[in-house]
């Protein structure tokens, strides 16, 4: 079994990790063309990038080498015969539910121990691509901007000798105020030795330069501003320009949640929630030392506690004998209303504006409090996110197995046809929920717990179901299966078959079946008569959605077929064949009692949907119902006429 797993494992693995590698170029292919970096910096970040994605890559690889290892086993009988050998399922996937354990437990230490580190390197190199000076290559014809400070045009150029044509030049590095601008018939670009300078030499040109900024008098009239014109035949300009790589320093990001191993965040985790609290408890005190009802909700007794021990700021012998004679008095409550309409006009006018002011200040002290308490929230989520992370992987590659073995025993298709596209849908689906709950437990929405283990706790029960199904044998994804369901729900029975016999042992008693085909007409339009299309929507949950009187009516038919199936008559056993395959007599397709079929009937919302597709069945039921009626007396009168002629 490994031999057939392993070798489709590393293939799968290099083409899922070659298409996220690819995608992920995709993505950052904008800060890397035009910068004139090495193949040594390119080679790095393509072996950190494919590091950093091989946890997109892995479950994966996974799900895919599962399901085309056993759907090539089904599709060459060999499952089939290692079953019919007493082999369960579960058996023969042995050898591989211990490999993937193994490459579980080995992505959890990945995870832990390397996607740190490759993490730092990742982004820190990517900052350093992004940060690095483009490639400088001045097109013709249109103004190059790509230079700090300057705009360059050049009408024309020779890329064999290096010769610009026609070169104008806007020099803004002093300001727009203080531009300058450089006309020249021709020039050359270098850059110098150590790369940090770019050398424009010119010939034969002129320059203008504002000698000093434009002032703006009194008046609101613009003083003349002189100017500087000069003409030169060679000049040569120095511009701050670092064509160098630079990396950048890494103990920023070492520092943050992405260059952190599972301990070390557990105990960012625990300081940063405690400093958290901190903050908070801080807040909600000064919120509450702000609040107006803080300087008049002193209680009495803390005032008489005062006057008693004489714990004020300067309590004297008559301090204290003030403070017990306050907290004798009954409490005033101050109108502030009163109070504001007794000030002037200018006084209250004055109160609103220092209200105002107080209000303002108070908001942005609180916005500002509000932004730093999300800060420090947004820091502990992606912490906790990251050290959900670790174990997620792990688990999913686990499910993706459980998902892609029995579903390979199930539809037996093996080759790059069928597998490919049940596990991209599977991946995808997978990936969007993974997304969704990453996104929701980033933002708070959801605790970081329930957003990080949702897509795994979605496929989890499917990859359950579908071990079940694979080890019983389960037809649950044969397509005749659903095609048979959908033509009985839109009323397309399937044919009745009824052959001749070669060997007949006791040829049927017509004159015993007549009988029996009256009472089955008569029953049938009995039946026809008293149960209507509508049934009373309580009764129906009250019989559990089952008819008993339908199911009656087609064991009695069965049995007539049964026993008329041994004719000789090639009229009756054709007209046996005009008799329905009667099904839906029991529309819930399950055991409900009176009072458990009640209970769903009232409490659950899928009470009512359920009772009108049940009366759309019933129809189809009552149609059966009366082709059994009209085949009952057509056949009765056929046997008569052979009677007659006997």
């Amino acid at each position: 079994m490994l031999q057939t797993f392993l070798p489709l494992f590393i293939m799968t693995f290099g083409i899922c990790l070659f298409i996220v590698l690819m995608q992920f170029l995709w993505r950052y292919i904008d800060d890397m063309v035009g910068k004139g970096l090495g193949i040594p910096v390119l080679g790095e970040m393509f072996f950190y990038a494919a590091l950093f994605l091989l946890p997109m890559a892995l479950p994966l690889a996974i799900l895919l080498a599962s399901l085309m290892t056993f759907g090539n086993l089904g599709e060459r009988l060999e499952l089939l015969a290692m079953k019919s050998a007493g082999v369960s399922l579960i058996h023969i996937m042995r050898p591989l539910i211990i490999t993937i354990g193994i490459i579980s437990i080995g992505a959890f230490f990945f995870q832990n121990n390397a996607m740190p580190v490759v993490q730092v390197k990742l982004y820190s190199l990517l900052y350093s691509m992004r940060q690095k000076s483009p490639e400088l290559d001045i097109p013709e014809g249109v103004f190059y901007g790509e230079i700090t400070g300057y705009n360059v045009y050049v009408k024309e150029k020779n890329n064999q000798t290096g010769l610009l044509k026609d070169v104008m030049i806007y020099d803004y590095s002093k300001g727009f105020n203080n531009a300058r601008v450089i006309l020249a018939d021709s020039g050359r670009l270098k850059t110098s030795a150590d790369k940090l300078f770019l050398v424009l030499s010119l010939f034969n040109g002129e320059s203008f330069e504002n000698l000093s900024e434009g002032q703006t008098g009194s008046n609101n009239r613009k003083t003349a501003v002189p100017y500087r014109r000069e003409t030169f035949s060679t000049k040569d300009i120095l511009i701050d320009f670092d064509a160098n790589f630079t990396r950048t320093d890494e103990s920023f990001m070492q520092n943050q949640y992405m260059g952190k191993q599972l301990k070390d965040l557990q105990t960012s985790i625990d300081s940063m929630t405690v400093r958290l609290d901190s903050i908070k408890a801080i807040n909600s005190k000064n919120v509450y030392d702000m609040s107006y009802k803080k300087t008049f909700s002193k209680p009495k007794r803390e005032l008489s506690q005062q006057a008693e021990t004489g714990t004020g700021n300067t309590a004297t012998a008559n301090d204290a004998d003030s403070l017990t004679k306050i907290s004798n008095e009954p409490v005033k409550i101050i109108n502030f209303d009163s109070l504001y309409k007794a000030e002037a006009p200018s006084g209250q006018a004055a109160l609103l504006v220092r209200a105002k002011s107080n209000i303002e200040s108070v908001k942005a002290d609180y916005y500002f409090k509000a932004a730093t308490l999300g800060d420090e929230a947004y820091k502990v989520r992606r912490h906790l996110t990251e050290w959900h992370k670790k174990f997620t992987l792990s688990f999913a590659c686990m499910v993706f197995f459980f998902i892609g073995a029995p579903l390979g025993a199930i539809i037996r298709k093996g080759g790059l046809g069928m597998p490919v596209v049940i596990s991209v849908i599977l991946f995808i689906f997978y990936y969007i929920i993974d997304n969704i709950g990453f996104k929701m437990a980033r933002d708070g929405i959801w605790e970081a717990w329930e957003g990080m283990w949702l897509s795994s706790a979605i496929l989890a029960p499917l990859g359950i179901f579908l071990t079940y199904k694979a080890v019983n044998d389960s037809v649950i994804l044969n397509a005749d299966t659903y095609l048979n369901a959908i033509k009985n729900f839109i009323g397309k029975r399937a044919g009745r078959k009824v052959e001749k016999k070669e060997v007949i042992i006791f040829n049927p008693d017509y004159a015993a079946m007549l009988p029996r085909l009256d009472k089955l007409a008569e029953n049938c339009a009995e039946y026809l008569k008293s149960h209507k299309r509508w049934l009373n929507y309580f009764t129906f949950w009250k019989q559990g959605g089952k008819d008993h009187t339908a199911e009656q009516l087609a064991t009695e038919m069965e049995g007539i077929i049964e026993e008329l199936g041994n004719s000789d008559q090639n009229l009756v056993l054709n007209k046996l064949m005009d008799y329905p395959v009667i099904g839906g007599y029991n529309q819930l397709n399950a055991n409900l009692n009176g009072k458990i079929g009640l209970a769903f009937g009232i409490f659950f919302p899928i009470g009512l949907p359920v009772y009108l597709l049940a009366t759309y069945q019933r129809k189809l039921l009552r149609h059966d119902i009366q082709v059994v009626q009209k085949t009952s007396r057509e056949l009765e009168d056929m046997i008569r006429n052979l009677e007659i002629k006997n």
